[in-house]
């Protein structure tokens, strides 16, 4: 049997009073790509620590988490490293204090992208979400299921 190596995403989904979602574009492992903010679980680190720490480290506030709003439930192979890494992703809804603090830009990917770990936010309304704004899978399953909710 093989050995399972996981990486684990912890991401937010955050929708302000204008019924729009909060995005992030970002160059990392040479190329540019646009998701929810979060990232990476350390060791040792639970799940929604991980997201608070993420969001201070991306947002520069505390968040608060609302609910559980998904966890992948397929296999879907790391498509960033070649490797055998089974990546599992969790989304939050969570709730921003003070999103006018967040510097955000309407033009996508709006930064030099000639270091890793450049970012910026974007506004998307509610009423223009596609799965093709998104880079990865998951996000676009994701927002599906977001989609899905608004409609109903």
């Amino acid at each position: 049997m093989k050995e399972s190596i996981f990486n684990i995403r912890v991401y937010g989904i955050f929708i302000n009073d204008n019924q729009e979602l909060l995005i992030t574009d970002e160059f990392r492992l040479n190329m540019n790509m646009t998701k929810f903010p979060g990232g990476g679980l350390q060791f040792g680190e639970g799940t929604i620590d991980c997201l608070k720490r993420e969001c201070m480290e991306e947002l520069g506030q505390e968040i608060e988490i609302i609910r559980h709003f998904y966890t992948t439930d397929y296999y879907q192979p790391n498509v960033l490293v070649t490797s055998t890494k089974q990546l599992i992703s969790i989304y939050y809804m969570i709730k921003i204090p003070h999103p006018e603090k967040i510097k955000t830009t309407k033009i996508k990917f709006d930064f030099t992208q000639n270091i890793d770990g450049p970012q910026s936010f974007r506004w998307i309304p509610l009423s223009e979400l596609s799965e093709d704004e998104f880079t990865f899978p998951i996000d676009k399953k994701v927002v599906g299921i977001i989609k899905q909710q608004v409609r109903q």
